[in-house]
Order: C-alpha cells, then structure tokens, then sequence
C-alpha cells in the first residue's frame, strides 16, 4: 500500500487532464491515495450497470458482488450524492446493504471508500478506492478525492457517449432531418446549456450529449430544440 504526497496528486490530476480514450483512469488513484485497488463503474440510468475499469482482478470481483446484488456502498454513494467512507469493513455495521456487506466481508476486504460520479444532473457511477486491511482516509484526502472523482465522471461519460455514438454510426451526422441543422448549432446551444447552468464549455456539450442519449435523439435535433427555446436547462434536472 503506498502512502504518496501531495506532488503524486498533482502528477495524478495532470495524468487525467491528459488522459486519451484508451489510458487507465484507475491508476492516478492508486498513486495518490492509501489504498490498494480501485474500481470505477457506471451505476443505473442513463449509461447501465457495468465495471468500466479495474486496477486489478480482486477490485473487479468486489464491484462485481455491488452490481449483482444491486446494492452496495457505490449505490448508496449514487443515492446520496455523497462519498460513503467505511474505513474498516469488518467490524462495519450497516442495514442499508446487509447482502453486499456480508459478502464483501467474506473476502475479507478490510475497507472501501465509494465516491459518486456525476457530470451536472447527470449521474454517471462510481469509484471505489479499496483497502485489504483497515484504513482511514484524512478529511483532506477525501477532498482531493471527490476532485479526482469529478474529472474521472468526465471521461467516463465521454467515453460511453462515444461508444454509442459510434455503434449508431455517428450521432453528430445522423438523425431526421440532421442535413438541416450545422455543428454551428451543437456549439450554440452548448453555450446556452451553459448559461443556464453554470456549467463549463465541455461540460454542457457533455450535457447535451447525455441528454440526447437518454432521450434517444440525435444531438443534432435537440440542440436545434435548445437553440430555438424549445428546450430549457435551466433549474430542471432534465430538459423539458
């Protein structure tokens, strides 16, 4: 278990800020936290349940026991919108996944530390930081934590969004009418998705994308619905 300081969490972040579509979004936590395996998943609507990375066999086969029993300190952390922190599992007690906790157990996992992962209104998943034997995390620690979370919720949403759009052959050059509407559109209703959430520039053009995602349109048709004031982000957690 290594114990890092500070500079490996700048070198991490820096990793993540230029992390490309193939690169490994577990190993910056892993060289900056007091833990030894990681797990990052996508939990529920609207991306499914899956393991979408792992930084070894045993953290897949712990966030595999979450997903098949559908409950978990990763679902709790995507319920509460909050960081679950149990910092010795053996002797934790629990009755919101009694299920999970007994078979975490049995592996003798010695703590976890689950961090939701959201990009605006949209929940992504999880990331799950794992302990072999007992370990607490400092408030600061879990801080830095939950910033590292949020840029990892990016490129997991991106890179989910990019499957699917690639599996429809496109999304940005496909869909009724899209011969109509320009990517001069997409890039203006990004700006008003920003305006009206405070979101940044690739930020709402990732809201957009999920939102057209979720709803099974194409992004060229619902930013031509932004744009025209059909569609309003402001304080709805889903577009109208």
């Amino acid at each position: 278990m290594s114990r890092p300081d500070g500079t490996g969490f700048v070198a991490a972040m820096t990793a993540l800020y230029r992390a490309g579509e193939q690169d490994d979004l577990c190993a910056p936590f892993l060289a900056s936290f007091p833990v030894d395996s990681v797990a990052i998943s996508t939990l529920g609507d609207p991306l499914g349940s899956e393991t979408v990375g792992a930084s070894d066999d045993s953290a897949a086969r712990w966030d595999e026991i979450q997903l098949d029993l559908g409950e978990g300190p990763c679902w709790e952390a995507v319920d509460r919108g909050a960081p679950v922190l149990v910092p010795d599992l053996q002797d934790a007690e629990t009755v919101r996944w009694p299920l999970a906790l007994h078979a975490l157990r049995a592996t003798q996992l010695g703590a976890v530390f689950a961090f939701p992962m959201h990009v605006g209104p949209i929940p992504v998943g999880a990331v799950d930081l794992y302990g072999r034997a007992s370990v607490s995390l400092r408030p600061s620690v879990v801080e830095d934590a939950v910033i590292m979370t949020g840029l990892v919720a990016r490129h997991v949403l991106h890179r989910a969004l990019v499957r699917t759009e690639r599996a429809e052959e496109g999304t940005w050059n496909t869909g009724s009418g899209s011969g109509r509407f320009s990517r001069r559109e997409v890039h203006q209703a990004s700006g008003m998705i920003a305006a009206q959430t405070g979101a940044g520039a690739a930020d709402s053009l990732l809201l957009l994308r999920a939102f057209a995602h979720t709803a099974g349109r194409s992004v060229l048709e619902l930013a031509a619905d932004v744009v025209a004031g059909r569609v309003d982000f402001t304080d709805h957690g889903e577009p109208e």
